[in-house]
């Protein structure tokens, strides 16, 4: 790690009064902290860091795993064959234990997708260590497009609404198919949201409450990331609660009280301990509830280095008491 880097970490850490965040307990030493408590690592989404992976890969692993994240949930494969990315993690000592496989779409590229043959797919993610998939966005309806000029999260939102109940039928059997097909392979799939599935459709139902009717639990799990989850205006807490058993992994996301209630992906972001989530209160129901994986994760616009920020999110979350 560059010494320029470990510099900006320590004096966001610093800067961002780390200490007066976490709760009176854990400042005075009372209490394990929760992770330590529960035996799992504190992971890293490695969307969250942008294009530094692609512009450094080995670096980011070296930078990431100094900070103290052993655990990392690809968002992709970053053009790379699965052997050189297993070697970088390798090297770093960070464990890859989650990917997200998109669908085939207008934002979705690479050569190994969710549709890809399953025994190719399982072969590159056997190679990295990984026997766990999300498909990280639902499929787009059927002649998306985005407006000259247009915002695409509200095209999306807009699209998604006018589909209605209908679309989120067919993402369940999506998924289902397509798990169906993986599981042979010993590759489990499940489903990430974002915060367009509690959308109100027809009859006060949302596209959440199909998939989690729809989706078969014995082949189907989700990710649940929490900050869209309040993003949406629900309770982390309660929908943790309505899918014990049935939630593998966690985004530990944070939003700021000016994010407002919406359903076109929009939040005002901050580091995990800085924002509005009770996290003593989310962290033991995703125990709970079954969690095994707790990936931290942050959207943009940052108001710091992101290895900064994520840093402050990593000290927050090894220091909780929950």
């Amino acid at each position: 790690m560059m010494l320029a880097d470990r510099r900006s970490i320590l004096g966001a850490l610093g800067a961002a009064g780390l200490s007066a965040a976490l709760p009176s307990s854990a400042r005075a030493g009372r209490g394990k902290p929760f992770f330590k408590r529960i035996g799992k690592p504190i992971g890293l989404q490695l969307y969250t860091l942008g294009d530094l992976p692609v512009k450094d890969l080995e670096g980011t692993l070296a930078s990431v795993a100094s900070i103290g994240f052993t655990e990392i949930e690809l968002p992709n494969f970053y053009n790379r064959m699965p052997k050189d990315l297993r070697a970088a993690g390798d090297k770093a000592g960070v464990r890859f234990s989650s990917i997200h496989l998109n669908m085939p779409g207008p934002f979705n590229g690479g050569s190994i997708n969710l549709l890809t043959a399953p025994q190719e797919l399982a072969d590159a993610l056997n190679t990295l260590g990984i026997y766990q998939a999300f498909l990280p966005l639902c499929p787009l309806p059927e002649g998306f497009s985005v407006p000259s000029g247009g915002n695409v999260q509200k095209a999306i939102g807009d699209a998604l609404l006018a589909a209605g109940p209908d679309h989120w039928k067919r993402t369940a059997q999506i998924l289902n198919e397509r798990a169906a097909a993986l599981r042979p392979f010993g590759i489990r799939l499940g489903y990430h949201n974002h915060n367009m599935e509690f959308q109100p459709l027809a009859g006060e139902q949302t596209g959440w409450d199909i998939l989690l009717r729809e989706v078969d639990p014995g082949l189907v799990n989700f990710e649940l990331d929490l900050g869209w989850v309040s993003a949406a205006g629900r309770d982390p807490v309660t929908e943790l609660g309505r899918l014990k058993g049935r939630v593998a992994a966690v985004h530990v996301k944070d939003v700021k009280a000016a994010t407002k209630t919406n359903f076109i992906m929009q939040q005002v972001p901050t580091e995990v301990g800085s924002g509005r989530l009770q996290w003593s209160r989310i962290l033991p129901a995703a125990q709970a509830a079954g969690v095994t994986h707790y990936f931290v994760e942050q959207e943009p616009p940052f108001e710091r280095d992101r290895l900064a920020a994520v840093a402050i999110s990593h000290g927050f979350l090894s220091k909780v008491v929950a």
